[in-house]
């Protein structure tokens, strides 16, 4: 038995809470991950999973030994990174989530340049505007934009951007351009609907607050674009979002001078575990791609 593979098999299996999801992440059959947790506790001579009808439920055996290896697994990833030395790279594969528009748009295009810094790493990306668990995902890394649900989240900082109100000039040319925030009111709007339909506006210390109303609600980033590009209507999005037509001048920005609240981007990393030194350079390239100005769009 590979001790060293059996832990991490019964880490997956733990948390995941199934050999079948264990399987699925580890790429293997689910009769070898259930083989792998039987050698294990023949070796250790002690009951470390509780199987019913219900699932897989660690024994306090089970919970002490998971802690354990954890940090025995990153340890030993970490060691070995030092012994090869920065040069040699990152090995191995990472799992990072991001949504959807905003890898297409500065992730995706930024891989190339991170794969040639380490042709020993795999990177499977994980494109969801929803918020995944990471611990069943088996995800190593998410980025993810604005206020953080989950406080005990474990998470890093990477870039604030700007919001605007943005739309067409199509749109803009038949329906007028707001000259200020109540105008709105009389817009058709592109509604985001995993965010407010009310929009906060600040100038000079006067606060200023629409709700906003509009034919066309979507669930995903994609579809907003695909609206406002449509000349449906206007909307309010990060400026990371419509960053190509920004600049071509696609789209343009309106009631600029009224300000939104800014938008933060995080590294969110698997909460109980320490982030893998994998998760964490890739992190910091993403911090110092997008302060660069270097993203895929900039």
């Amino acid at each position: 038995m590979d001790r060293y593979q059996a832990m991490k098999t019964f880490i997956r299996v733990v948390e995941t809470g199934s050999f079948s999801a264990a399987a699925r992440l580890l790429d293997v059959g689910q009769p070898a991950v259930s083989k792998t947790i039987a050698q294990l506790e023949e070796h250790l001579q002690v009951r470390l999973l509780i199987r019913s009808t219900h699932g897989l439920t660690p024994t306090e055996a089970g919970l002490r030994f998971h802690e354990r290896a954890k940090s025995a697994i990153q340890e030993a990833d970490e060691a070995e990174l030092a012994a090869r030395g920065a040069g040699a790279g990152l090995t191995g594969r990472l799992r990072v989530s991001a949504a959807t528009t905003f890898a297409r748009l500065h992730i995706v295009p930024l891989l190339p340049r991170f794969l040639e810094q380490h042709p020993g790493l795999e990177i499977d990306v994980i494109l969801d505007d929803r918020l995944i668990d990471l611990v069943a995902e088996g995800v190593d890394l998410s980025l993810r934009m604005g206020a953080l649900p989950d406080s005990s989240a474990v998470a890093r900082r990477l870039a604030t951007g700007g919001r605007s109100v943005v739309a067409t000039p199509a749109y803009l040319a038949r329906a007028g351009t707001p000259q200020s925030p109540a105008d709105l009111a009389g817009h058709e709007a592109v509604i985001y609907s995993q965010l407010p339909h009310v929009w906060s506006f600040t100038r000079e210390g006067t606060e200023a607050s629409v709700s906003v109303r509009g034919r066309v609600r979507v669930s995903a980033a994609e579809g907003l674009r695909a609206a406002v590009l449509a000349h449906i209507g206007l909307t309010i999005t990060s400026d990371w979002m419509f960053g190509p037509e920004l600049a071509t001048g696609a789209v343009r920005r309106v009631l600029e001078d009224w300000a939104l609240p800014p938008l933060d981007l995080w590294a969110v990393f698997p909460a109980g575990r320490m982030a893998s030194a994998k998760a964490r350079v890739f992190a910091s390239f993403v911090q110092e791609t997008m302060a660069a100005g270097h993203s895929g769009v900039a």
